[in-house]
């Protein structure tokens, strides 16, 4: 039996979310979760159907990006995974999508306002959008480079990771994270909730305020703070 064998079967699970979340079409998108231990990563196996997944196919990475077991070639975006849980050391899972509302966000280059209170629930911040990738990052190690973008758009803006676990990536798509690889794709989701109804919102009133400073301060605490209080 492999060692690898539990993240193999939680990536498979979280990647097997996606489809039915309705957050990827066809191939577009992969989920991974790491052993920190271990220090690997189970991750999708490149242009491979849902429907032709299955545990063992799982590839297992390490955090430079070279495959330690798998006879498939991992996700396109392997590199991005591995630098972000090279320096982001207290992720557990992250999922990676071209989901229809979060990636028009990212195409338009902008971040989503913080317009109600089901994005306090999850952020206390507007969701960033990373500005796009300059030309030279691109004709390097492009998907490296990737992971760059992101943290380098957490860096300038001061953003802590633990507590924003989402990010659109400038005329790509979105990427969240979270401390399992269910959580990471549970913020797939929540992302995508929230970039259509930031859309909708502008579309019924293009003036539309973002949500004031006491309100953020009460749906974030009640979730996460000391004394919340929201669920069992």
């Amino acid at each position: 039996m492999s060692k690898y064998k539990h993240i193999k079967e939680e990536a498979y699970e979280a990647n097997m979310q996606l489809p039915k979340l309705g957050l990827v079409l066809f191939t577009f998108g992969n989920v991974s979760a790491v052993d920190r231990d271990l220090g690997v990563f189970a991750i999708k196996p490149s242009g491979i159907p849902y429907e032709k997944l299955s545990p063992k196919k799982m590839v297992i990475v390490d955090f430079e990006a070279n495959v330690i077991e798998g006879k498939l070639n991992p996700s396109s975006d392997t590199k991005t995974h591995a630098l972000l849980y090279k320096h982001w050391e207290k992720i557990g899972g992250i999922s990676h999508t071209h989901s229809l509302y979060a990636t028009s966000w990212a195409q338009a280059q902008r971040d989503i306002p913080i317009f109600g209170t089901t994005h306090a629930d999850h952020n206390t911040v507007n969701i960033p959008c990373a500005p796009p990738m300059s030309d030279e990052m691109i004709q390097g190690n492009y998907e490296y480079e990737t992971g760059f973008q992101i943290m380098n758009c957490f860096k300038e803006r001061g953003l802590d990771y633990e507590e924003v676990e989402m990010i659109l990536v400038g005329n790509h798509a979105p990427f969240s994270w979270g401390k399992t690889a269910a959580k990471a794709v549970y913020n797939s989701a929540v992302l995508e909730n929230i970039a259509q109804m930031a859309l909708l919102t502008e579309q019924i009133n293009q003036n539309a305020p973002t949500l004031k400073d006491a309100l953020i301060k009460k749906h974030w605490e009640r979730k996460h703070g000391p004394n919340s209080y929201y669920g069992q």
